[in-house]
């Protein structure tokens, strides 16, 4: 079967789910050949706010940019997510669409808002005067949804510059470097329009993000301590 005819038979599988589980599910499908508009479907996307030719997430995009940490796995399972406007906690599942030599090609993903039980699970807990020292997802494990490449671009850099505690202008070179290599590291760099949007968060030329990234991939680049 042709990637294109997997790919689209999942189309009514997006629409079956998300009746299913109603309106606090949106359900998403994915094709991976074209990252910056890979929404081919969607249903109830007043959750995210997401459309049809949206781009992925940035969660999806270390996916495929790391597909051997995914080999042999058909999906995973309850994982935190986060609206772009932080107002929506979501239960996330996804499935990986492979083509037959096994490449991944799409996904189908499943997002739960669980906001309302969240808040409820917080009320209960005053309640109770449950500790609040528990071990909780740090903000690099929770998937946040962008509709595009620039509030992509935009989630990644605050979550790398919180690790430099540090503002772009203020930053030498070699932290630049190395904020360069975290996007790479990320697969930021596989969507079309990264570079310029990096080089705009960064103040710095595209010219510039070019040769970092050549000097990573000659192994040039030095350590930031």
């Amino acid at each position: 079967m042709k990637p294109d005819d997997i790919i689209k038979s999942y189309i009514p599988i997006t629409g079956f789910i998300a009746e299913i589980y109603g309106e606090n599910c949106e359900v998403v499908l994915h094709d991976l050949r074209n990252l910056d508009s890979s929404i081919i479907a969607i249903r109830n996307n007043h959750i995210t706010g997401r459309h049809v030719n949206d781009t992925i997430t940035d969660f999806a995009l270390e996916i495929v940019n790391k597909p051997e940490k995914y080999k042999g796995k058909d999906y995973i399972t309850n994982y935190l997510g986060k609206t772009k406007d932080g107002l929506k906690t979501l239960r996330s599942s996804t499935y990986f669409i492979r083509d037959e030599e096994d490449n991944l090609i799409g996904m189908l993903c499943v997002n739960v808002d669980i906001t309302a039980l969240g808040e409820a699970k917080e009320a209960i807990e005053k309640l109770l005067f449950l500790n609040k020292n528990n071990d909780q997802p740090t903000d690099n494990n929770i998937e946040e949804f962008s509709s595009n490449i620039k509030e992509l671009v935009n989630t990644k850099i605050i979550k790398i510059l919180k690790q430099h505690n540090i503002k772009p202008s203020r930053m030498l070179m070699e932290e630049k470097k190395e904020v360069v290599k975290a996007f790479k590291d990320s697969g930021i760099f596989l969507i079309k329009g990264a570079v310029t949007e990096v080089a705009a968060q960064l103040e710095v030329s595209k010219q510039t993000i070019y040769r970092y990234l050549n000097e990573l991939d000659n192994n040039q680049i030095l350590n930031v301590k």
